[in-house]
């Protein structure tokens, strides 16, 4: 993948006299000496390739050249010892086509050397923050450092920068994510296999996790949803602590991570490998509902115009069904979007309002949850759009209630 592309794609967006500062992040304590898994921060991975703690990346653009700086942990033999070997000056220059590499102690150092030597008018930095009350991310808590240290330049959002980058995706990355969606649905594959009433929810996690590992995969996209009977209706029920009962449907919205690159698959099957007419009517009309959002998915399209599709689409089969009287009550029974985009985040960075492109990857997830009958039921694909519509990346993840029902039978 070419992380240098990437940069240049920033580079062409922002004004001279401009400096680029990204942290990867820093471990950070569960407790006594205990971390929680670290994850790299996505502007920084994007623009650097480099999925380290404590490691940095800094630019610096004037009329005349863009210098840039790759800053790294010197390796030592004592850590290595303890925690595994370090990334070397060479290797991380061959992931991010960097060629300064420095270390890390020097990073302070080269930011006061650019504002002591260059006219800096411009920092960026990652300024996200999703809640007013979250904890600052570290890469929020070294802006308002920068900024008490150097007043006079104006401050940006490296992420804000980013997002009309990371909305439209590459061959390279678009390939990775192939190859997240490809896990995903192995997972699943062995999911079904093992599927039978009497397991308990965390035992279907735990086999989809089995799977990914097993096949590349170093960490799921997201915490797996194994929600079945009524939990099935919960948007996001994680718990995952019920037993599949007889009868029942369980839904799976899970992904595997590939590289950094999210999948986002749901799949709603029964626990006894087959649907009761009441469950394969409601599954029936959810995946209408999928169907007609593929096909109208092309660019120059709102996600907003894509969620209209599926409302008019679930409303009228409920309409039908005498489950409400109106198109319009359809929230009812579906109390979400069916869209949003898809890449290093699972619910990848955008803008409200943006129209699709080329290269954009989103999901494609209506649902239907009937809590007074315990059916929950969402399809969720990720589709890639193209030039004049859409490729569904997940097509070859079974979806057809004939074809879930005679792929459990025959395991």
């Amino acid at each position: 993948m070419s992380f240098a592309e990437h940069r240049e794609r920033l580079y062409k967006t922002l004004a001279e006299n401009t400096l680029v500062v990204a942290y990867a992040g820093i471990p950070i304590h569960a407790n006594e000496d205990a971390y929680y898994d670290f994850r790299v921060n996505s502007q920084y991975f994007y623009l650097t390739g480099l999925d380290r703690e404590n490691t940095a990346f800094l630019a610096y653009k004037n009329a005349e050249q863009v210098r840039e700086i790759l800053f790294i942990e010197e390796p030592d033999p004592l850590s290595e010892r303890w925690t595994g070997k370090m990334p070397t000056k060479e290797e991380v220059q061959k992931i991010s086509g960097i060629r300064d590499v420095r270390y890390t102690d020097s990073l302070e150092s080269a930011i006061s050397s650019f504002l002591g030597r260059f006219r800096v008018e411009e920092a960026y930095f990652d300024l996200y923050r999703c809640r007013m009350n979250d904890l600052p991310d570290y890469n929020l808590v070294m802006a308002e450092r920068f900024l008490q240290a150097y007043p006079h330049v104006i401050l940006k959002d490296l992420h804000t920068a980013c997002v009309p980058l990371r909305e439209q995706k590459d061959a390279d990355e678009v390939n990775t994510i192939r190859k997240a969606v490809d896990i995903t649905r192995r997972g699943l594959e062995f999911v079904m296999k093992n599927l039978k009433p009497g397991m308990m929810e965390y035992q279907v996690q735990a086999d989809f996790a089995y799977a990914c590992r097993r096949l590349g995969s170093k960490r799921q996209a997201f915490p797996t949803i194994a929600g079945s009977g009524i939990n099935g209706c919960m948007m996001h029920y994680e718990t995952n602590h019920c037993e599949v009962q007889d009868g029942t449907l369980i839904l799976l919205d899970l992904g595997a991570a590939y590289e950094n690159y999210s999948s986002d698959i749901t799949r709603t099957y029964p626990a006894n490998g087959k649907f009761s007419p009441r469950q394969r009517e409601i599954y029936e009309l959810v995946l209408k509902a999928n169907e007609a959002v593929a096909a109208a998915a092309k660019p120059g399209i709102t996600l907003k115009a894509l969620n209209d599709v599926a409302r008019q689409v679930l409303g009228e089969g409920l309409v039908d069904m005498g489950m409400i009287r109106d198109v319009s009550e359809v929230g009812k029974y579906y109390m979400h979007s069916v869209s949003h985009p898809i890449g290093i985040d699972v619910h990848d960075i955008s803008l409200a309002g943006d129209v699709l492109r080329p290269g954009w990857v989103i999901s494609n997830e209506p649902g239907l949850y009937i809590d007074e009958e315990a059916i929950g039921i969402r399809l969720e694909d990720d589709l890639l759009i193209t030039e004049d519509g859409c490729e569904v990346l997940s097509k070859d993840i079974i979806k057809d209630p004939d074809a879930i029902e005679a792929f459990m039978a025959q395991n």
